[in-house]
Formats: C-alpha cells, sequence, structure tokens
C-alpha cells in the first residue's frame, strides 16, 4: 500500500514532487478535480493507475469557469476529506493551488485564454457563455505543469470531455486524453458534487433525468425521433424538473448519423440546482419515418 501523497501547493512543490519519478521515466497520469470528491471522481483515478506509474490528482476550484451568479462561493470545498479518500487509492501527488499561482496576473486579469471554438456555444455555453473559455484555459495550464503523459475525464461531463480531446489535438499538447464512464446511484443518479444541494424530494425528482436518458437509449433501433420523443415523455411527466435542453448528437458532437452511435445529452433544473447528464445511444440504420 502506498503512503499518504504528496500534497504540493506550488509550481516548485509539483516539481519537485515528480522529479524522482520523472528522472526514472515513470510515466505520470493526472485527474484534475475540483475536489468535493466522490466514487465518480475515484474511478477517475482508478483509471489513471491503470494508465501511469504516478497519478497526480489536482484540487482546483476555477473561478473562471463560474459565471456570474453561479456557485463559486458555496461550491463544497472539503479538502481534507478528499485528501484522506485519495491517500486511500494510492494517489502519490495532490496538487493544491491557490488562485494567485494558477492565475498570477489575477483571475479577471488580462492574459492568454483558451477559445473552445463554435462547439463551446452550444449546449452548456449557451447558458454558461464563458464556462469553457475558463475550463479549457485552466486544464491547459494543468497539463502544463504537471505535464501527464495522459489525463483522465469523465463522460458526465462529455461536452467538456470532447472540448478537451479537441484542444489536446488542436494544440499538439503531448497528452492522451481518456474518457471515463459516468459512475452512478444505485438508482441511476449521476453522481455529481453537486448533488449535495438536493434536498429529499429534489432528490427523488433528480432521478428523472437518468430515466428519460435510459428511456431514449432503449428506443434508439426506432430512430432518432423515437430517441428524443421517448425521453421527452419520460421528463414530461415529473412536475419540477425544468429541462434547458434535451439534444442527441453525434459521439464529437456534431449532427447524430443514423446507423451509428450517437449521445443523448440532458440539462435540467431541480430547485435551484443544475444538473447534467447524458448516455449514448446505438441508432437504428433507417431514417426516421
Amino acid at each position: 500500500m502506498r503512503g499518504a501523497p504528496v500534497v504540493a501547493t506550488t509550481r516548485g512543490d509539483l516539481d519537485a514532487a515528480l522529479a524522482a519519478g520523472r528522472a526514472k521515466g515513470r510515466s505520470v497520469g493526472l485527474v484534475p478535480t475540483m475536489g468535493a470528491l466522490h466514487d465518480g471522481h475515484l474511478a477517475l483515478v482508478e483509471r489513471a493507475r491503470q494508465l501511469a506509474d504516478l497519478v497526480v490528482v489536482s484540487i482546483f476550484v476555477n473561478p473562471t469557469q463560474f459565471g456570474a451568479g453561479e456557485d463559486l462561493d458555496r461550491y463544497p470545498r472539503t479538502f481534507d476529506s478528499d485528501l484522506e479518500q485519495l491517500a486511500q487509492v494510492g494517489v502519490d501527488v495532490v496538487f493544491h493551488p491557490a488562485v494567485a499561482e494558477m492565475y498570477p496576473d489575477g483571475a479577471d486579469g488580462p492574459g492568454v485564454t483558451v477559445d473552445p471554438g463554435p462547439l463551446g456555444a452550444e449546449l452548456e455555453g449557451v447558458v454558461r457563455p464563458t464556462h469553457f473559455r475558463g475550463v479549457l484555459t485552466v486544464v491547459a495550464k494543468l497539463f502544463g505543469l504537471v505535464r501527464p503523459d495522459v489525463a483522465v475525464f469523465g463522460e458526465k461531463d462529455y461536452q467538456q470531455l470532447v472540448l478537451i480531446k479537441q484542444m489536446a489535438r488542436t494544440l499538439c499538447l503531448p497528452v492522451v486524453v481518456e474518457g471515463c464512464p459516468t459512475v452512478r446511484e444505485v438508482d441511476g443518479l449521476a453522481l455529481s458534487s453537486r448533488n449535495r444541494y438536493l434536498d429529499g424530494p429534489q432528490r427523488q425528482l433528480a432521478v428523472a433525468l437518468s430515466r428519460a436518458l435510459d428511456a431514449g437509449a432503449d428506443a434508439g433501433p426506432s430512430g432518432t425521433v423515437a430517441v428524443l420523443e421517448a425521453a421527452r415523455k419520460t421528463l414530461g411527466e415529473v412536475d419540477g424538473v425544468d429541462v434547458d435542453y434535451l439534444t442527441l448528437r453525434a459521439p464529437d458532437l456534431s449532427d447524430p448519423v443514423p446507423g451509428r452511435e450517437a449521445r443523448l445529452l440532458v440539462a435540467a433544473r431541480v430547485g435551484s440546482t443544475r444538473l447534467i447528464d447524458n448516455v449514448a445511444v446505438s441508432l437504428g440504420a433507417e431514417e426516421d419515418s
């Protein structure tokens, strides 16, 4: 069993923590997080351990991916318990920087950022127009600081995963970006740090998202119209779930193609909590009639 992870709070600490391993040619895996860890995060860590010799987990609540009126101030910060969990799964290094370490010119100051391109303005980008610029910028910084051979992200944030893969490919970043399947509660609700915002009745309503996705996926052989109709019908049977979008896309988030794999994505508010989820769908070969 590995010992407690090294906690690095500065760039120098991080370099020192990885120096010996790099000198021996050991590969490095990175799992970027904002903390408030749950079993979904730990599944990413387990995957990173399969793919790399050393595992780094970053815990950083990134201010630039939160828009005005979002939950930056109340986002759960549970570093002590996070560290305990990471020790139990054998993480080597925890990178826990201050905002000033990641944004020397200030999070609101001038500086170079990563433009997510047209896809960043769709889906989540409609509701959160600056979100993906902040996400890609901080991930690019983490890639530069950690210099991982592989980085693991969850499929629950599917649009984020697609954009990070695009960024790595377009900017020729020397990292393999790996997606990891969504981890769910027994009743199907996707694990999320924001689930802790839900009270009991809201928690019961929230499971409608995964049920709608399952209904849509089951209708996949009948085509795109059937997928969306099945998912909308399931959501329409529940009061208290305010849907932002429900859409079917190809795996790269372009238009879906009959006879191929697709992704059904949903975002909705339950009370004041905004939740997202998605599922893979196998579409029938024939066009909808």
